[in-house]
């Protein structure tokens, strides 16, 4: 059997359908606590960032072979638990990384713009625009804290609108050629970008790696993106940073707190030029079908 506890392509559901039992139900993700009374006879769950996959869920699935991750952080999977008890575990690599490299160059160029601000003020009569003139991203300097797959698809994205390009990532090799992206020491990459957008994973070595002080070395009206994980910004200090006009905006797909509650949020409200979404910079129609299609033909290939 095969139970999908977060939304998915229906195509690829009713493929699995053609093999295999399926229980689909994205509303678990919300009842989480039922999950270990349904896990015997289930020999591959599919999930996404909210099922947490943990020791104790493996503990109550004697028969589960494989576990299928709908995007590419693992965050919520233990994986050396599942690597113990031979359980496989297939994220959906590249499928999505467009998507996100496109969200992350789009609210770039929003946030320097600043015109999609306005609605309020025009909706009030106003006429704000001088307010609303902005700056072009042409010519601005990109920096990328982590450079991999989909730090890639985004420096290509922006170089082709004009942007320089530049990252910070200890893990490529130091002789590895980067054409077009100039490597800095991070604290230089701070001091000197315009738009800073981040694509590590959360760890123990990234936890409020943009706390106050890196934060405070950004470039003064520079642009802060975090679509990879909560946790790797200090939403407090981001929050102080912007009520201060220390920065010139920011925008946040991942949070802390997932999903994100009224009390979490608190810490945003009256905060200007901060654009919040729901962890969905790797979610499009298009990139949905490719993650399931993708994940149901991992599944399929194990089980089979």
């Amino acid at each position: 059997m095969i139970l999908i506890t977060e939304f998915m392509d229906e195509d690829a559901v009713e493929l699995l359908r053609r093999s295999f039992d399926v229980v689909y139900d994205p509303a678990l993700a919300d009842r989480q606590d039922d999950l270990p009374a349904m896990m015997p006879g289930v020999n591959a769950l599919i999930v996404r960032n909210r099922t947490q996959v943990t020791e104790a869920l493996l503990d109550a699935a004697p028969d589960l072979r494989c576990v299928g991750r709908l995007g590419v952080g693992l965050d919520n999977i233990d994986v050396e638990n599942c690597k113990r008890r031979g359980v496989a575990v297939y994220p959906a690599n590249g499928a999505n990384n467009v998507s996100v490299a496109e969200y992350v160059v789009t609210a770039a160029m929003m946030l320097l713009r600043g015109a999609w601000f306005a609605n309020a003020a025009m909706l009030a009569g106003k006429w704000p625009r001088q307010a609303c003139a902005g700056r072009e991203i042409g010519g601005k300097v990109l920096g990328l804290v982590g450079f991999g797959a989909i730090a890639r698809d985004t420096a290509r994205l922006a170089a082709g609108l004009g942007m320089q390009v530049r990252f910070h990532d200890p893990y490529v090799a130091a002789d590895v050629p980067e054409p077009g992206a100039a490597r800095l020491e991070l604290a230089d990459l701070l001091a000197t970008s315009d738009v800073v957008s981040l694509h590590v994973p959360l760890t123990p070595g990234t936890r409020h790696l943009m706390g106050r002080d890196a934060i405070a070395a950004m470039k003064p009206g520079a642009i802060l993106i975090n679509a990879a994980r909560g946790g790797v910004v200090d939403e407090a200090a981001l929050g102080d940073a912007l009520r201060k006009g220390r920065l010139g905006g920011a925008a946040l797909d991942v949070f802390e707190t997932e999903p994100l509650t009224g009390e979490a949020a608190a810490k945003f409200s009256g905060v200007p030029n901060l654009v919040l979404t729901p962890h969905v910079a790797g979610v499009t129609e298009e990139s949905n079908v490719r993650v399931s299609a993708m994940i149901a033909d991992a599944i399929l290939n194990h089980l089979s």
